[in-house]
């Protein structure tokens, strides 16, 4: 049990009885283990390793034979989305594809100029644009003198970073947080380099940026840090084009229609690559999730499965998705349950933070997150014996339009260019002072890039609580169980009727 689960958990518990009882062994008895609905019991021992990795294979063999790629606008995505489809279908779902359109961002300028020599810079999704010619200032790099380079406004003190170029290495924070501090230390372009192999494609800062940025290999990044203090122009210029994609819906023809559970993962890779943690991991465990689960299962509330298409784009096909429901069809969503490289080779085990008691950034998601929360935490550090950390909602991944709404969401993730610490690789087994995943974004995400003991967890927790969840909602919006609904009204109907009696002015003495 991980230190912040400790007063939190027990209240949790309390109010998701009808979800969860945990036994709690004393002296030498059995391990405790979760006393969850068996619907969860049956479906967690169905989905196996063996099922979920034969996605892997498919996913990777669609890549190879379609160029290399699963990314939104190429045959390997639309291969992809078939596969899926194909599979939802035979087993009885209901399935859509429904269109969205998406801008792409066709690349005019992407160099970093040093001299006489040239570097491939590609700018981020939202970086603002140069001038034509691009813009020029002294080199001035930001040290990786720890952990969290460019993460801290302290990390630009020292230097004078007025009208200079800031070159920071990756990892740690978000793009967006390393530009920003750069920015306001008076930088007027920044070039990130890459902490694994592979171009820094399609990346994104997640919002309107502040000052022209672009990323470089790591290579490059090392070979630009040699030249510090020199001059260095930056040219940054692409245009949009409007393409269309399709996002794939499936939802159990069982169990309540106004109370659903949506489990999602995006199912687009980078361009560089076949995508296989990222996120080839996720979407394969939910597949295997819903073809074990079938298309009509005893439940009390219908489970909708979704893969999205261009979350490297920027998280597009899950925001278009909620951005077309209408108020009441959102309130018909219970939940959302996200999961986003659940397999990646230097695993972490985190835990999307539903209540912030982690306090790691974004704050807290809306009612029902922290039950979310807990209900994958219980799994993992109770059936599983594996400790978790809460992880930030980034708004990197497909929950974010969901949260944006109100709509309580959770999910798992093992972890992408972070790198894991020594008190992680005590805990976690793995490499401490490595990435989660080296290959993250690159062309050696493949079938070696996955941890399978991760990913045979996680695909168990999100099998159980998908399971639980699609039985009762009531931890986290109040909605019960088919079954006591059922006890309530019997209960009703046993009950005297008790008659009221309506007095006149007259009646009273």
């Amino acid at each position: 049990m991980s230190a912040r689960t400790g007063i939190r958990r027990a209240a949790v518990l309390a109010a998701s009885a009808s979800l969860i009882l945990v036994a709690v062994p004393t002296g030498n008895a059995a391990p405790a283990k979760l006393d969850g609905p068996q619907l969860a019991k049956k479906l967690t021992k169905s989905v196996t390793l063996d099922g979920v990795n034969r996605h892997l294979i498919a996913f990777q063999r669609i890549a190879d034979r379609t160029g290399g790629s699963r990314a939104a606008g190429t045959p390997g995505y639309d291969a992809s989305v078939e596969y899926v489809a194909g599979k939802l279908r035979g087993a009885g779902f209901d399935v859509t594809t429904p269109e969205f359109t998406y801008p792409v961002q066709i690349t005019d300028a992407a160099v970093a100029e040093v001299g006489s020599t040239t570097y491939e810079n590609i700018p981020l999704e939202f970086s603002p644009q140069t001038p034509v010619g691009g813009v020029t200032g002294p080199l001035r790099v930001v040290p990786a003198s720890d952990a969290t380079p460019g993460c801290e406004a302290a990390d630009f003190g020292g230097q004078d970073f007025t009208g200079a170029i800031a070159l920071v290495p990756r990892g740690a924070c978000t793009f967006d947080v390393k530009h920003r501090n750069a920015a306001a230390a008076g930088a007027v372009a920044v070039v990130v380099s890459n902490n694994a192999e592979g171009t820094l494609a399609g990346v994104t800062l997640g919002a309107p940026g502040v000052v022209p940025t672009g990323g470089v290999t790591r290579a490059d990044g090392a070979a630009l840090a040699a030249r510090a203090g020199e001059p260095v122009t930056v040219d940054l210029r692409y245009h949009e084009e409007e393409r269309v994609s399709r996002n794939v819906v499936a939802q159990t023809r069982t169990g309540r229609k106004d109370n659903v559970v949506v489990a999602g993962a995006h199912l687009d890779s980078v361009e560089v690559g076949a995508g296989i943690n990222d996120n080839g991991t996720g979407s394969a465990g939910l597949l295997e999730t819903a073809l074990q689960l079938g298309s009509s299962p005893k439940v009390g509330n219908a489970v909708r499965f979704a893969w999205w298409g261009a979350e490297e784009l920027g998280v597009i096909g899950s925001e278009k998705y909620v951005r077309s429901l209408t108020f009441e069809q959102q309130l018909d969503i219970a939940l959302y349950l996200n999961f986003d490289m659940i397999g990646s080779p230097n695993a972490a085990y985190f835990v999307y933070d539903g209540d912030d008691s982690d306090g790691v950034g974004a704050g807290e998601g809306p009612y029902g997150s922290a039950q979310i929360e807990q209900a994958f935490v219980d799994y993992l550090e109770v059936e599983k014996g594996v400790p978790t950390e809460g992880t930030d909602f980034s708004g990197r991944s497909d929950y974010g339009e969901f949260i944006a709404n109100g709509i309580p969401a959770g999910g798992l993730f093992t972890g992408a260019e972070g790198v894991k610490t020594e008190a992680q690789a005590a805990k976690w087994g793995g490499t401490a002072g490595v990435a989660y995943d080296p290959n993250y974004h690159g062309p050696g995400d493949d079938l070696g890039n996955v941890d399978r003991k991760a990913l045979d967890r996680n695909s168990d927790a999100l099998a159980w609580v998908t399971a639980s969840y699609a039985i009762s909602t009531e931890d986290v919006n109040g909605v019960p169980p088919r079954a006591k609904r059922a006890e309530t009204r019997a209960a009703a109907a046993r009950s005297p009727h008790v008659e009221e009696h309506h007095h006149s002015h007259a009646d009273v003495a």
